[in-house]
């Protein structure tokens, strides 16, 4: 299976299933000397685990992470980074109605088609447990970022039609951490809890939006053509199972206003140019611009639903299937700090590449 490796210079490559022995990642690329441990990780592994809250998913998992390699006395050591999280907590048995069956909105049947087998028990390399990897890499990324005075935050927006207040004033950002749902606003989590059980006792699931903010990023980071920053993250964020859509900025709201509306004026201030609003979320012509990069991404509800529907076998029989097994009423709350990750990576590994963009910076390097 090719695709599974992610980044350029600050490279990934993560690996396992659901309902296998084991999910991890190794990290190339990470330079030598970066303060690490395992607590470090798992703060970030904490805030996707299942069996949390009532909504989320029941199966019940530590998520204990492992480092393996590329740590010695504290820190990095400039070589491969593998790192390991055990599953204890498998019922396989739940997936035996699925075996010869597709789930309708799971990725079951073209991952039959692509490689003429798949993996049934919880979706094998297509479940959500994948992320795992990604999350245990992007706590790395996020600490390197961190050093830089740059830091990425991610939360909830809206789940279903109910979205967060849009009034700064109202924005709490430990609630994002304290809240079921990960969102800043404890009025919009009471609504969206409400809508959600109402939701569960129809047996149904629901979507919702993620966003993500980046401060600290310097002007400068990015490729104009095909290495685009705001391609790039559109395309890590992309990767994470239910993303149906990624605006950056005001996405596609800027479709609706007029030149004179959307673009962000220039100034001077302390010395320092900045722009007086931030239509364009902190990048322009594929390039960080300096302000707050704003980056939204819209899920689709949990296909997993136990209400009975309709879908065909492997040989075409069409039935009526209704899912067992131990699933997430919405996505998003579990998603967020996944987004967080990916968009930590896909940012740390472009301020690496950057580092050979101009003469200057190699000669300051290498003779100062």
């Amino acid at each position: 299976m090719a695709g599974s490796t992610f980044g350029t210079i600050f490279k990934i490559t993560t690996w396992g299933e659901s309902h296998g022995k084991a999910l991890g990642v190794v990290v190339d690329g990470c330079p030598a000397g970066l303060p690490l441990c395992e607590e470090d990780i798992q703060v970030y592994l904490d805030r996707r685990k299942p069996g949390t809250s009532a909504i989320t998913t029941q199966r019940k998992e530590d998520d204990s992470i492992e480092i393996l390699s590329g740590v010695f006395e504290g820190k990095t050591t400039g070589t491969p980074i593998s790192m390991m999280v055990r599953n204890t907590s498998q019922i396989s048995k739940d997936y035996g109605n699925i075996a010869t069956s597709y789930r309708p909105g799971h990725a079951d049947y073209t991952f039959d088609q692509k490689y003429g087998f798949r993996d049934y028990r919880g979706g094998g390399r297509s479940s959500g447990r994948e992320t795992i990897g990604r999350v245990a890499a992007g706590a790395i990324a996020a600490k390197l970022l961190g050093q830089m005075g740059i830091r990425v935050q991610a939360y909830t927006r809206a789940i279903g039609p109910i979205e967060i207040s849009a009034d700064p004033a109202q924005f709490d950002a430990e609630a994002i951490l304290s809240t079921p749902t990960a969102m800043p606003d404890k009025v919009a989590n009471e609504k969206a809890l409400a809508y959600l059980e109402e939701a569960r006792q129809n047996c149904d699931s629901v979507g919702g939006c993620m966003e993500c903010l980046v401060t600290g990023l310097p002007a400068g980071i990015g490729d104009p053509v095909f290495e685009k920053l705001d391609a790039n993250l559109a395309k890590a964020i992309m990767s994470i199972g239910a993303v149906k859509a990624v605006e950056i900025g005001d996405g596609i709201e800027a479709s609706r206003h007029k030149g004179s509306e959307n673009n962000d004026p220039f100034r001077t201030a302390n010395g320092q140019i900045r722009k007086t609003t931030n239509h364009s979320g902190g990048t322009l012509g594929g390039i960080s611009d300096g302000d707050t990069l704003r980056i939204r991404a819209y899920v689709k509800p949990t296909p997993s639903i136990y209400q009975p529907q309709q879908t065909v076998t492997n040989t075409g029989e069409e039935i009526e299937l209704t899912i067992k097994g131990r699933h997430d009423p919405i996505i998003v709350p579990r998603a967020v700090v996944v987004m967080e990750c990916m968009t930590a990576l896909t940012i740390l590994d472009a301020m690496m590449i950057n580092m050979s963009a101009r003469v200057d910076y190699m000669v300051d390097f290498y003779t100062r």
